[in-house]
C-alpha cells in the first residue's frame, strides 16, 4: 500500500509517514464490526488510544467481509493485530453459542408426530 490513509485526523500517536507505510491488515466479516466496535464505530476512537495505533475499515465489495487496515509503530500494530483477531474470534463464537441455543429451543418447541 503505498497510498496514505484518505482520513484527514491522524491520532497524535501515529508518526507520519513512517508508521503510515506498512500497514497490517486483518479481514473480519463485517456481521461482527457492530459487536466488535460498537454502533457507527462509537469504540473505535478509544480502541485505537488504548492501542495507540489509527484503524481504517474497508468494506469489500465482492464479499462478506471487511478489511481492518491497522497504522502504527511496529509493535503497536503487531499487538493491535491479535487483539483484533482475538475480539472477532471472541464474537464469532459467542454468536454461533447463541445460534446453537437458538437451534436447540426451537427443537424443544417442534411438536412431535403424534401432535400434527
Amino acid at each position: 500500500m503505498g497510498t496514505l490513509p484518505k482520513r484527514k485526523d491522524i491520532p497524535p500517536w501515529v508518526k507520519a509517514p513512517e508508521d503510515l507505510k506498512d500497514p497490517e491488515v486483518l479481514q473480519v466479516q463485517t456481521q461482527l464490526l457492530e459487536a466488535m466496535f460498537g454502533p457507527a464505530g462509537s469504540r473505535i476512537p478509544y480502541i485505537e488510544q488504548v492501542s495507540k495505533v489509527m484503524l481504517e475499515l474497508k468494506v469489500l465489495e465482492s464479499s462478506d467481509l471487511t478489511e481492518i487496515v491497522v497504522y502504527g509503530s511496529y509493535l503497536y500494530k503487531l499487538r493491535a493485530r491479535w487483539m483484533l483477531q482475538s475480539m472477532a474470534e471472541w464474537h464469532r463464537q459467542r454468536q454461533e453459542r447463541g445460534m446453537l441455543k437458538l437451534e436447540d429451543a426451537m427443537k424443544a418447541l417442534e411438536l412431535g408426530p403424534w401432535m400434527k
